[in-house]
Parts: C-alpha cells; structure tokens; sequence
C-alpha cells in the first residue's frame, strides 16, 4: 500500500473532493484527519472511514484550524506525515464575478476562503514538519481557472486569482524548504462533480460547452476520485522526488478550445 504508516491531514475533507481523496487513503492504508465546517458532514465521514479517521469541525481560515487538526494526528495517531488542503469555493454568492461587479465583501470573502486558508494551513504544516525533522507533503488545491478562463461561464475573477496565487506560493515554498525535505505540490482540476458545481452542473449551455472543453472519456464532468490517485501519489514516497509541480487533472481543459452554444 503506497500509504501504509503515514498520517495524514484533509483540510476540506469531509465532503466532496476532500472526502474522496481520503477515501482513497484510507485504502491506501493511511490513518487521516479529516476537517470540514459541517459538524454533520463530519460525523457522516467518521462513520464512513471508523477507526482510521478522526473527523474535526473547523473553518480553514480560522488561523486555529489546522494547528488543531495537527495535534489530533499526533495525538490520536502518532504522527504528522502530509498535509492536504482542499477547502475553498466558488465566492459567486458572496460578490465575486466579472471584475466591474465584484464588490468589496466579495473580494475579501473569496481572498479568505481560498488563499488566506490555504496560506495558514500550509504555515502550520511546515512549522511541525520543520519541528519534528524529517520532511513531509503538502499538496494543494488549485484550478484550470487560475490560468485557464472561461469568459462566458466561469467569470469569477477574484476566485481566479486566488487559484493564479496558490500556484505562485506552492512554487515559492517548495523552493524556499526544499533543503527541509519539505514538498510542495498542486493539484488543479476543471469542472468536477461537487456541491460548489452545483449551478453550472444544471445548465444544459455549459453541460455542452464541458462535452467539448473537457473531451476526454466521452466528454463529462470530472467526479471526485478522477483525483484520488493523483493525490495519493504526492502524499507518497513514491513522489519523494517531486516539489513545485502543479499537475493538471482537467480532462482535457488545458489543451482543448471549447465550444461555446449560442
């Protein structure tokens, strides 16, 4: 199993994205800490995994959050191996969007949920690990919007940014504690099947420009475990090798130009 005896942090991991991937490491034969804002998400997860998970609830950008979720995989399993932060979201609701309509709550709301969390569980990730020796995993949440934009459908502008930002800071670390043994790495999908898809996965307009942005198996939305086995592999030793890569889990986004329905 490439995970046997590692313990490993999922900020975000109570649903979606993050419950899959952990999932997926439990498997793999890790022991992990799960941590979510919804206290039912989480008791539904702790169920789910049992004795191999501990579920906590938290808001990531609670600068508190991640320090605690730490100390629960010391605490309960002994040790503190990698770091995975998938919280965040869409700051559509919040004000975000094109750039003349963002609003000033939209712009710092969607700046915490997804680059200011990350940042402080990242922060608290390379304090223990530079602590305890060793080196450790970090792997990060991005998004083909934060190089990739869809003008017509996905025009949340702040949101880009802050998925444009987490790609310039995972680089700048994993230069920075590279000589720590300390790994920073990203993952950056397209649309994938999640509550925070919701909106875009019940408009038949996008549901067909996704058949041709996203061609690959039979052109769809992505689903949560089209993940797990990225994930897993950066948070391995199998990856030991590997810092400062964003790795692209699109379904063919990227590299294909999309039509758009008129």
């Amino acid at each position: 199993m490439q995970l046997e005896n590692k313990v490993l942090v999922v900020i975000g991991g109570t649903t979606g994205l993050g419950l899959s991937a952990a999932r997926a490491f439990v498997r793999e034969g890790a022991r992990v800490v799960v941590v979510g804002r919804n206290p039912e998400s989480g008791a539904k997860a702790q169920a789910e995994l049992g004795q191999s998970c501990r579920a906590l609830a938290g808001d990531a950008s609670d600068a508190q959050t991640a320090p605690r979720a730490i100390e629960a995989a010391l605490d309960v399993f002994g040790g503190f191996h990698g770091l995975y932060h998938v919280a965040g979201g869409s700051g559509r609701k919040m004000g975000d969007g094109p750039l003349h309509e963002v609003t000033d709550v939209g712009i710092a709301a969607t700046l915490e949920l997804n680059l200011s969390s990350l940042i402080l569980s990242n922060r608290a990730a390379v304090r223990q690990f530079l602590k305890q020796g060793g080196g450790g995993s970090i792997l990060n949440m991005g998004s083909v919007l934060g190089q990739s934009p869809s003008r017509d459908f996905f025009a949340t502008h702040v949101y880009a940014a802050t998925k444009g930002a987490a790609v310039g800071f995972t680089r700048s670390c994993a230069g920075y504690y590279a000589p720590h043994d300390i790994r920073f790495n990203l993952l950056a999908p397209a649309l994938v099947e999640t509550p925070m898809a919701q909106r875009a996965a019940g408009d038949q307009k996008i549901l067909d420009f996704i058949a041709t942005k996203q061609p690959l198996d039979g052109g769809r939305i992505g689903k949560p475990e089209d993940l797990d086995a990225a994930a897993v592999f950066f948070l391995s030793d199998g990856s030991k090798f590997c810092t400062g890569q964003s790795l692209f889990v699109d379904g063919g986004w990227m590299v294909s130009e999309g039509q758009t329905p008129r």
